[in-house]
């Protein structure tokens, strides 16, 4: 019984401010497959230098990686700093 219990993770994607729409189709559909899997996915987005002045644009991307993936899962925690990162947690939905 024990061997069939599915241990829930949690992927972490890397994204950076300026990432291109192709590329963040490509994590998206790394995250959806993911959450197909069951596991919790947490992105996040690393801010180095004069970046941290401009974290609204980094808001805008977990927005649109969010409604992109809504399908497949939801928003677990909102996005928010923590240190020098934007990070955002989706969950699977059930």
């Amino acid at each position: 019984a024990r061997k069939k219990q599915k241990t829930i993770e949690t992927k972490e994607l890397r994204l950076s401010p300026s990432i291109d729409e192709h590329d963040i189709q490509v994590k998206v559909k790394k995250a959806i497959e993911f959450l197909k899997n069951g596991d919790k996915v947490k992105v996040s987005i690393r801010f180095r230098g004069r970046e941290l002045g401009r974290t609204s644009g980094g808001e805008t991307i977990l927005e649109n990686f969010a409604k992109s993936v809504e399908e497949y899962g939801v928003v677990d925690k909102p996005a928010k700093m923590e240190a020098r990162s934007l990070v955002m947690f989706l969950a699977p939905k059930s």
